[in-house]
């Protein structure tokens, strides 16, 4: 008898402790992320990169999530072929790793990659040419579509 009480209240602490590191990030938070692969700007949508948060995150004064923290997203529209596309480069982030757990999530509006690679008369007049990328370590912002329970 002592050994099933034992257990339940093992479980019943367990679930307690549970959730009571449970929070919510509400609709609208900004992620600020450092990538940990170079993008280019032709590479093909649907292609997956992963990135770092690069700040905590605090709900409520509580840091939900920390600096560190991994997050997994896809390419949703890029120039994979040049001549065929104007496409801006746009980002969106899919899932994160948090408490031992991938947990998916939906930004909104997505990351649009500025073209920053000019040449010649084009840099003048304001007019990108070429292929550009988001090398290793470039911050991006992302806002939460849905909240994110974590």
């Amino acid at each position: 008898m002592t050994k099933k009480l034992f257990l339940l209240i093992a479980i019943v602490i367990g679930h307690s402790a549970a959730n009571s590191f449970a929070a919510t990030i509400p609709v609208g938070t900004t992620l600020v992320v450092q990538t940990l692969n170079t993008i280019h700007s032709n590479d093909r949508v649907g292609r997956t990169f992963t990135a770092q948060l690069n700040q905590d995150v605090v709900v409520n004064g509580k840091v939900v999530l920390r600096a560190g923290t991994k997050f997994d997203g896809k390419i949703e529209s890029s120039q994979a072929i040049p001549r065929q596309s104007t496409a801006p480069l746009v980002l969106n982030l899919t899932d994160v790793v948090a408490n031992g757990r991938t947990i998916p999530i939906k930004t909104v509006s997505g990351f649009q990659v500025q073209h920053v690679s000019m040449h010649g008369g084009a840099r003048a007049r304001g007019i990108t040419v070429g292929p550009f990328l988001a090398p290793h370590g470039t911050k991006m912002e992302f806002r939460l579509a849905q909240p994110l329970n974590v």
